[in-house]
């Protein structure tokens, strides 16, 4: 009987692809301190490629892409201290889309809150593409 058990293990064992896990909003070598993180192009791709994602996933969005990042800057940071480990950087700006119409982002860097605390995350909204209002209405969370 354990022979067999062996058997079968081995066998689901060779069955297995082994995939690394990956962080799907991490940035590396992006933080949240430095005052250019909003503008910088690793975050604006991170956002450009997730977005593309959402919405080929998120039933009733149009098939639109962004095009270009306008105006984009910090709104606020706060900086990491005893009471409160992770430090953040509110950023804002306007996204111009594939089908012409131009649309505000805010998005959300901290640090270090990739994965297993490697390197930034980036939360983002654009506005009317929260259909789960994810970040409360008019993206307000991260406004």
């Amino acid at each position: 009987m354990s022979r067999w058990i062996s058997a079968l293990a081995a066998a689901a064992m060779s069955a297995v692809t082994i995939v690394p896990a990956a962080a799907a909003d991490l940035v590396v070598g992006v933080y949240a301190a430095d005052p250019d993180a909003c503008g910088d192009s690793r975050t604006l791709s991170r956002i450009s490629a997730r977005f593309d994602h959402q919405v080929r996933n998120v039933p009733h969005l149009p098939l639109v892409s962004i095009a270009n990042f306008d105006s984009v800057g910090a709104v606020r940071y706060l900086p990491a201290h005893e009471n409160r480990p992770i430090e953040r950087r509110y950023c804002a700006g306007r996204v111009s889309l594939s089908d012409g119409k131009s649309r505000s982002i805010y998005y959300l860097i901290e640090n270090p809150m990739g994965f297993a605390g490697i390197g930034s995350n980036v939360e983002f909204c654009i506005a009317g593409f929260d259909r789960w209002h994810v970040y409360g209405g008019q993206c307000r969370v991260l406004r």
